[in-house]
């Protein structure tokens, strides 16, 4: 069976919306080489077709994006391979950010780890009751490196200190009271289509140029910070501390530093 015959991200348009659906429920929509690959070319897609007003991002199954492949992480070999996957997620990070289109995040399941990225990204948020978040890097041996970039925006520090370094696991209201998510609601799919419906009444230069305004500082951190969080990133994957994390979690038992 060929790549294109088991794609694991999906791209529609319809009435000047395109949807973009994380489509590999068998992974938990993990970020593997090929989805985020996918992902990076809907994303072109939209931004080249000018019937497109409004991007939606969201996913299958009861999982949005469990974050990292631990799979092809664990395996890969030191170096190179990891630092790659580093740079080849801060560019689908930052095109989303800087896409001349509001990117909408449908979310009403689980979001782990670098996907908690693609939450960050994203213009505006929409999470169901079903959505919850964490930052579980610091529980594997690893660091929320490449995501702090479109993060860490969102939060107050003392917000960031409780995510990041516990990784503790809040639902879609608290998401809504620290800013991570826009609004936390019953049914996300009428919020997203009302959003949709509002942003429509919008010039698409008017979205463009406020778009540019309110993403202007995140767009420069990106640019001034993603080499230093992509060498932390590959360092880390690399390390025997975070080897043993993915392999404990992979096993489905407690890691050797556990208490």
């Amino acid at each position: 069976m060929s790549e294109s015959d088991t794609r694991r991200v999906q791209y529609e348009v319809s009435a000047g919306r395109a949807v973009v659906t994380l489509d590999s429920p068998h992974n938990r929509n993990a970020l593997s080489d090929q989805l985020v690959r996918e992902l990076r070319s809907a994303l072109e897609d939209a931004a080249a077709d000018p019937a497109v007003r409004t991007v939606v991002l969201t996913h299958t199954g009861g999982t949005f994006c469990a974050g990292a492949d631990l799979s092809e992480a664990s395996a890969s070999e030191v170096g190179d391979p990891q630092r790659a996957r580093s740079d080849q997620l801060i560019g689908v990070l930052k095109a989303i950010v800087t896409l001349d289109k509001p990117v909408i995040g449908l979310i009403n399941g689980h979001v782990r780890a670098g996907g908690m990225g693609l939450v960050g990204a994203c213009d505006i948020v929409v999470a169901g009751p079903k959505a919850t978040f964490a930052l579980t890097e610091s529980r594997l041996g690893l660091a929320a490196s490449v995501i702090s970039l479109v993060v860490l925006p969102r939060l107050t520090n003392r917000e960031a200190s409780l995510l990041f370094l516990t990784g503790t696991t809040i639902d879609s209201d608290e998401a809504a009271r620290i800013g991570l998510v826009t609004f936390a609601l019953d049914d996300p799919q009428a919020g997203v289509d009302q959003m949709v419906a509002t942003l429509a009444k919008a010039s698409p230069q008017g979205l463009r140029e406020s778009k540019l305004l309110v993403n202007h500082d995140v767009v420069a951190g990106i640019e001034a910070n993603a080499d230093r969080v992509a060498e932390q990133s590959s360092r880390l994957f690399a390390s025997e501390e975070a080897r043993e994390g993915m392999a404990s979690f992979l096993e489905k038992r407690p890691p050797r530093w556990a208490l």
